[in-house]
């Protein structure tokens, strides 16, 4: 009969949490990251409240308005509703228009769903090569976007934009610029979210908000309930999305930026001849945007 030594299941059950401590501490890449993402924090707080200056964060609030009516859109597709149409208004308001689906689950989907976005853009902002992914995948979802908002000015002219960006960011510093963009992005719409919430169900009641449907529906707790609900939701993504990017992403920026000239490296790098665009999506979002705004004109 074997010895089992007593002591032996206690170092292996205190080695998990050690084990874990140890990759959510920040190396040095991830700290700058991490005092980045506080910067930009304070930066949106000031600026959402400033005159004049709060005019330029106001395309990404209206980027997170898309990202909100997108996640409509999207859970209806999954619960077999048609999609009519996504609007977006100069108000920083937005409308999908669906018939059938499941609304018990479409109507959460707008916070939810944009908030989980933005944390996935947070998780993805500490690493180039997965910010350059997310960016591909947003520009699937831009192309989505404009189909269902092909009758919606503002919408083009939002998508087109930020599609320009983008692909000039993925040009400077071999992404670093873009790594940056993913993170302020995705700070940007887990913080409207938080802001929506408080705004539209529990600061003030909206009759026409989506936890006001929510709750007709439902039934067993008040509009201010579910944003409570959600807001929790809401934070419990925004800090898994920290956790997820202190734990998958720990390379320097040193290496970060030799993966990066190997992974969809931009035109002119060493690695970049094979490769005519890495961007070739947006572009075509670009592209797209551009003959729909000369079609309205």
């Amino acid at each position: 009969m074997p010895f089992l030594d007593a002591g032996a299941s206690n170092i292996t059950q205190l080695q998990y949490p050690r084990d874990f401590k140890t990759q959510i501490t920040p190396n040095d890449t991830q700290r700058t990251t991490l005092i980045v993402a506080g910067v930009y924090i304070l930066v949106i707080a000031i600026l959402w409240h400033v005159p004049y200056l709060k005019l330029i964060i106001y395309p990404f609030k209206l980027l997170t308005v898309g990202f909100h009516e997108m996640s409509h859109a999207f859970m209806g597709v999954l619960t077999c509703a048609h999609v009519h149409s996504i609007q977006l208004d100069p108000d920083e308001g937005g409308v999908t228009a669906l018939s059938g689906g499941i609304q018990w689950l479409t109507l959460p989907a707008g916070y939810l769903g944009s908030s989980f976005i933005g944390a996935s853009l947070i998780a993805c902002g500490f690493d180039t090569n997965a910010s350059k992914v997310a960016s591909l995948v947003l520009a699937v979802f831009f192309l989505f976007t404009l189909w269902w908002a092909r009758r919606n000015l503002l919408t083009w002219a939002l998508i087109l934009g930020m599609s320009g960006l983008i692909v000039l960011f993925w040009f400077v510093g071999g992404g670093v610029a873009l790594r940056y963009l993913v993170l302020f992005i995705g700070v940007m719409s887990c913080l409207y979210v938080l802001w929506d919430v408080v705004d539209d169900t529990i600061a003030r009641k909206v009759n026409s908000s989506d936890a006001s449907a929510f709750a007709e529906i439902c039934g067993c707790f008040p509009s201010q309930v579910w944003g409570v609900i959600w807001l929790i939701q809401a934070l419990i993504f925004f800090a898994l999305g920290v956790i997820v990017g202190l734990v998958a992403f720990k390379e320097s920026a040193a290496e970060q930026k030799q993966q990066s000239e190997h992974f969809l490296p931009v035109p002119g790098s060493q690695s970049g001849a094979m490769i005519i665009s890495p961007c070739v999506l947006l572009v075509t979002c670009f592209a797209l945007g551009i003959e729909r705004l000369i079609s309205f004109i």
